[in-house]
């Protein structure tokens, strides 16, 4: 968003330590609604060529050597007038760099630090490696995800980093915004992908305690009940289904002329009828299909790539996606009406650090001397 043009967060500053998928997302998401958002990278990252990585849109980038004592101090000042700090370090790293939450609250009790990893900042496996797979398994979010008979499924990395990681760091970083109103001091933020990760399933777990959800693959959401489950059609396409409701399950079938169906209330039944529509939708295309039920209250919908879903009419007319030097954007979201479009150009090298608190004297020094680029 452009920084005169308002947004709920304008006039929020946020230092993002470089760092891989959850950290810049969540600083994206911030910079999407206003917040002014300094990413500060290596300094040969920044040297050689800055990011033009999407998730970096609306920012702005310097490069930092947070091993030297002049970059660790430089930092600490850009810190005295941030609001917010995003680290991505695993436990005990920023805090042997000389930027922990203690030391930079010493020089500005209201900011907020937002810290993100996977594991958390305590628990036997705090100080230890992974990824979003190994995150979204301890959790038991990985066993439920899958068909039946088949191992457990990863749905790539979008549980663990962005939704369970980014998203839930963001959200922190909201709450303590919040809560700063009251009480005036800044707050310490552990978003784990792990805690993340097994929030979301909330329901599932609930479910699967009660006995409503069974093992992965077999329940009415994870492809065991025939009203909600992909199929594929005539040219190698496919359809997603999710006519839960009778009403919905009727106007389907009834578009496709189905009669004398299993009874879809009964699970046993279920497989056959899976197979009887799987072969009724065998016979038509992708498109036959999208058009016999555009308009429709069926609850079915072509299952489009990537490059089709930016270029679907619906998509087009709420403006879904955006396209800045030749990239396409999913778009900020959600949307508060009567809030300018923000910015989605790539992030820019700030050259200007004065209005962060880094006078122009001192810039150049650390420049000439290679701590700052």
């Amino acid at each position: 968003m452009s920084k005169d043009s308002g947004g709920p967060l304008a006039g929020v500053r946020v230092l993002e330590l470089a760092g891989l998928a959850p950290g810049p997302f969540a600083g994206m998401m911030l910079a999407d609604h206003g917040a002014e958002v300094l990413r500060v990278d290596r300094v040969k990252a920044v040297s050689d060529r800055p990011r033009t990585d999407v998730m970096d849109r609306g920012k702005q980038t310097i490069g930092l050597d947070l091993k030297s004592p002049e970059g660790v101090a430089a930092f600490k000042e850009l810190a005295r007038n941030a609001d917010v700090v995003i680290e991505v370090f695993r436990p005990g790293v920023a805090e042997r760099l000389g930027i922990g939450p203690a030391d930079l609250h010493a020089v500005n009790e209201r900011l907020i630090y937002g810290r993100m990893t996977g594991w958390g900042q305590d628990g036997p496996l705090a100080p230890t490696a992974g990824h979003d797979i190994d995150y979204i398994a301890i959790s038991g979010v990985l066993s439920m995800l899958g068909r039946e008979g088949d191992q457990p499924t990863p749905p790539i990395n979008i549980l663990g980093d962005f939704a369970g990681g980014g998203l839930m760091l963001a959200y922190g970083v909201l709450l303590a915004l919040f809560e700063r109103e009251r009480t005036g001091r800044g707050r310490v933020i552990d978003a784990a992908m792990v805690d993340g990760a097994a929030v979301l399933f909330s329901m599932f777990y609930q479910a699967a305690q009660s006995g409503f959800w069974g093992p992965r693959g077999t329940n009415l959401l994870d492809t065991g009940a025939p009203q909600y489950d992909t199929y594929e059609t005539a040219d190698g396409g496919h359809v997603a289904v999710g006519s839960l409701e009778p009403q919905f399950w009727d106007a389907m079938v009834g578009l496709m002329g189905l009669t004398d169906l299993p009874d879809r209330n009964d699970r046993a039944q279920w497989p056959a009828l899976k197979a009887r529509l799987a072969g009724e939708f065998a016979k038509r295309t992708r498109a036959e299909w999208e058009a016999l039920f555009d308009g429709s209250d069926a609850c079915v919908s072509p299952v489009l790539s990537m490059a089709e879903a930016a270029r679907h009419p619906h998509n087009v007319a709420r403006g879904t996606f955006s396209e800045v030097g030749g990239i396409v954007h999913p778009a900020p979201a959600p949307r508060l009406l009567g809030v300018p479009a923000p910015d989605l150009s790539p992030a820019t090298r700030l050259a200007d650090l004065s209005a962060w608190g880094l006078p122009k004297e001192e810039a150049d020094k650390l420049r000439e001397q290679g701590v700052l680029a």
